[in-house]
């Protein structure tokens, strides 16, 4: 397995990057405007056999913090803590490009993301419903 970081639009990987986002999401639609539609896109894939098993995608907040957006490994894939290494390659290339903080948001129905995000030392900040009525959790970590 080896990981391609990109910045800006991944338009080689899109296709692959809808169905595994489909698979993760519960056949949520990725489409392509919002992904053009984010400033400082980075998008990091773990690749296998030219397949994306795992993806990190996350773009530069209006407050200058990196927000780490979404990000999801195929299913039968799990376990085997590639989430944990494409947050750290994600977390490593955003300290390169000059970021010290990142926030993401979680939401309780998956707590595999919310104790991965606290296993690699994000705190939690805050909590808030959003416009869709879901409670939502965000997180931030200082990258040292």
């Amino acid at each position: 397995m080896h990981f391609v970081t990109i910045e800006g639009v991944p338009y080689t990987w899109l296709n692959q990057l809808q169905k595994i986002h489909a698979l993760v999401f519960d056949d949520a639609n990725l489409p392509l405007e919002k992904l053009e539609s984010k400033d400082g896109l980075i998008c990091i894939f773990a690749i296998e056999n030219e397949e994306v098993l795992g993806f990190k995608i996350g773009y530069t907040h209006p407050d200058g913090v990196f927000y780490s957006w979404l990000g999801g490994v195929h299913e039968k894939k799990r376990g085997q803590g590639i989430a944990s290494q494409l947050m750290k390659q994600q977390h490593e290339h955003i300290q390169a490009l000059g970021f010290n903080k990142v926030r993401t948001y979680g939401r309780n129905e998956r707590k595999a993301m919310l104790m991965t995000n606290i296993k690699h030392g994000f705190d939690i900040v805050s909590t808030f419903v959003d416009d869709k009525g879901r409670h939502k959790i965000i997180f931030e970590k200082t990258l040292v």
